[in-house]
């Protein structure tokens, strides 16, 4: 340590040549706002000069090119790219994140330490600076079948590990409200580290009662006065955009010098269709400033003001002293990405050929017998039945109520009206619990989508106008080992296998793309004009957002945080 200080202060100086010189940059500023041009000097992974003349070993000339530091996302779910961390890795950093905050609740929930302990593996050997919180909710309520419970024990444990960061995102809030002691030994367990939140149109009284359990942040913000309310508390808000959730536009009048330093940017859920035609955070930053948040609050909201909130105080400024992480634009309001230096040292395909990565856990998680279209049956007394509202862009869902076809004793789908049946069959092996309802928002009048990636705990969700076809697309996906399945009269027009826990591909990120593709090209044909239509299914069974949700229970009335009768 004294030999690596004793040469940065030398190549500060100027007494030897730094390791790196980027040379003519024009540098934001995110302590004064300002842009400033001049040199960048790297020893080793630390920046050691700025602003000054440096002579390097390795010299680049930016040529007037715009220097920022690298982004961070401040809350995502790896498994939800749908490929594996090392995957993320290569799909994002190219995209400007050199560091990511991810949560692995997706695997944990359904292979417990097993995929916990897999994602520190790989978080180990990534290009970019993945760090995992310790996953809080597994399972996130006592109203779904999980395929593995973590209590505090378990999770304290890996709390000193170098790549942890804390507690993951607390979503039972009745839980916390209410005192549940399993709640209580997780939180009392993490006081005074890092504790991430998960509150959903949480205000007075409630917001309060859960602000003072230690929890620090929320990417559930959904609207302004939301947002307004929980900055005004002391919460720092996590402004998220993903391919489902896009919160962007509601809350972009938050950004500004002055609550910038309170607010971060993250994805949470973004799949690599959207990234490849969008972007990732870099998509988040150019929105934004396209809608009119000052450039320099956005970039500090993109990088400082996210290390900050999770204690990463040695990122997030391009100075001396701070990781040389950071970018070289050729645009700055477009955030147009020309290089990614990563710990001092630019990112190129040979970053990711370098890297040391686990293997990951091998057998078929999908323990699900094959079903019939009897399996589906929706058993009730009379036709009025609560129906699930989707709401296009959001994972908040409505709380409708509907008259459907009555035969038989059974509620039956009407495409006719967009009442399509929705059933979630639990996956794990526990009880083979099936749960059914249905939903509004679909959009299709034949045929069924089924997904093995149902949050949180990941059972199998299937939608459809008829059982017969419903059957069919489960089957699908119990011979897969998991994925996405599109099926209409009894035959599989697309699909995506994501044999990894049912969560995640084993394929490069490319590949994933291009089945993607072809999947909203079966469901367009389908007549579902929803952007998202599998992740939109995949929320449907999180009974922690409100309004009405469904899991293998049965529907959740979520305000009341109990099952429907």
């Amino acid at each position: 340590m004294r030999d690596a200080l004793e040469r940065q202060v030398d190549q500060a100086l100027g007494r030897l040549p730094a390791d790196l010189v980027v040379r003519n940059a024009r540098i934001l500023n995110l302590v004064t706002g300002q842009i400033q041009s001049g040199d960048i000097a790297v020893c080793g992974d630390k920046i050691v000069g700025t602003l000054d003349s440096y002579r390097g070993h390795e010299e680049i000339d930016a040529k007037r090119r715009f220097a920022v530091p690298g982004l961070i996302d401040s809350h995502v779910h790896c498994e939800s790219t749908l490929v594996t961390p090392g995957e993320f890795d290569r799909c994002v950093l190219p995209h400007g994140v050199t560091t990511a905050i991810c949560d692995p609740h997706e695997i944990c929930n359904v292979l417990g330490l097993a995929g916990l302990q897999y994602f520190l593996d790989s978080a180990q050997g990534t290009a970019m600076d993945l760090r995992v919180q310790l996953s809080s909710c597994v399972p996130a309520t006592e109203l779904e079948t999980s395929g593995a419970r973590l209590s505090a024990v378990d999770l304290v444990q890996h709390r000193n590990h170098p790549k942890a960061i804390g507690l993951a995102e607390f979503m039972n809030v009745p839980g916390v409200l209410n005192k549940d002691p399993e709640c209580m030994e997780k939180l009392a367990a993490f006081q005074g580290q890092h504790i991430d939140g998960h509150a959903p149109l949480l205000s007075s009284h409630a917001l309060n009662a859960y602000l003072s359990c230690g929890i620090k942040n929320c990417h559930e913000t959904t609207n302004l006065a939301e947002g307004r309310e929980k900055l005004a508390k002391g919460m720092q808000v996590l402004i998220r955009e993903g391919s489902v959730s896009k919160d962007l536009a509601a809350l972009t009048p938050l950004i500004s010098e002055f609550a910038s330093p309170f607010l971060g940017f993250c994805t949470d859920d973004r799949n690599p269709l959207d990234i490849h035609e969008e972007g990732h955070l870099d998509y988040l930053v150019r929105r934004a400033i396209a809608l009119g948040a000052p450039v320099a609050a956005v970039y500090r909201t993109a990088s400082w003001s996210a290390a900050r909130g999770f204690g990463l105080r040695d990122r997030g400024l391009i100075a001396p002293g701070y990781l040389a992480d950071f970018l070289l634009l050729d645009d700055l309001e477009s955030c147009a990405i020309h290089a990614v230096f990563r710990r001092g040292r630019r990112a190129t395909t040979d970053t990711f050929a370098a890297r040391a990565l686990p293997v990951p856990p091998s057998g078929n998680s999908v323990r699900l017998q094959p079903v019939t279209a009897a399996s589906f049956a929706a058993r009730a007394s009379g036709g009025a039945s609560p129906v699930i509202g989707i709401i296009p862009g959001k994972i908040l869902t409505e709380y409708l109520h509907a008259d459907l076809p009555f035969r038989d004793g059974k509620r039956h789908a009407d495409p006719e009206r967009d009442l399509l049946k929705v059933c979630v069959l639990e996956r794990h092996g526990r009880n083979g619990n099936i749960g059914a309802g249905f939903v509004k928002g679909f959009g299709f009048r034949q045929g069924a989508l089924a997904s093995s990636v149902g949050h949180d705990s990941h059972n199998l969700c299937v939608v459809g106008a008829n059982d017969e076809d419903m059957a069919v697309a489960a089957n699908r996906l119990i011979a897969l080992g998991g994925g996405f399945v599109a099926v209409q009269g009894g035959r599989v027009l697309a699909e995506l296998a994501l044999p990894f826990a049912g969560l995640m591909s084993l394929e490069p990120f490319e590949t994933v793309r291009r089945d993607l593709y072809s999947l909203r090209a079966a469901v367009q044909a389908m007549g579902c004009q929803l952007a998202e239509p599998f992740l939109h299914l995949a929320f449907l069974p999180l009974p922690v957002i409100p309004h009405l949700k469904i899991t293998d229970f049965g529907l959740v009335d979520v305000d009341r945080f109990e099952l429907v009768p």
